[in-house]
């Protein structure tokens, strides 16, 4: 089974990678962030964006909004705006995760997916989806940065645990 404490502590770690890429990619010209590629939505924005969009989806999933909307992955939105979703995204993310109990993780929630098809799962299982799916587009977005000659930040979990004791207190750099 699914555990509450171990779906908190990969969301800690998703939201300081997600952080550690939005951070990067402020650096970067727009012409960058919107060069062609041939992984992930097509650019290293709409990828970040996809990111984020996800975020937001499955987190109104899980409350049980079975018919919730896709957002638009097509704006030119800039890395800050991009941060600042991101963070809202989080603040009703974790507002929701107070009010779950452990054993509320075996409930099957219905969804449709951007498809139109609906679905069913775990709320566990959703929770652990939706971090792994975000963990795969970063890889994407690493690639993304090396192939722009760009160093793209260091994302592996046991960086984030081995962070030093000013960093470990924070998992958003907050």
């Amino acid at each position: 089974m699914i555990e509450l404490g171990t779906i908190r502590a990969i969301l800690r770690y998703n939201d300081w990678a997600d952080e550690l890429l939005l951070t990067a990619a402020g650096a970067l010209s727009d012409g960058q962030l919107d060069h062609a590629f041939d992984i992930g939505r097509g650019s290293l924005r709409k990828t970040l964006l996809h990111i984020i969009v996800t975020e937001e989806v499955w987190a109104e999933r899980w409350r049980g909004h079975a018919e919730t909307p896709w957002p638009n992955e097509e704006a030119l939105v800039s890395s800050a705006t991009m941060r600042e979703r991101l963070k809202l995204a989080w603040k009703s993310r974790d507002d929701f995760l107070a009010t779950v109990p452990p054993d509320e993780l075996v409930r099957e929630v219905v969804y449709r997916d951007s498809f139109g098809s609906l679905f069913r799962a775990s709320l566990g299982d959703m929770m652990l989806h939706s971090c792994l799916h975000s963990t795969h587009h970063r890889a994407q977005v690493v690639n993304m940065f090396r192939r722009l000659g760009a160093m793209p930040p260091e994302l592996d979990y046991m960086y984030w645990i081995r962070r030093p004791a000013k960093d470990a207190g924070s998992s958003r750099g907050d």
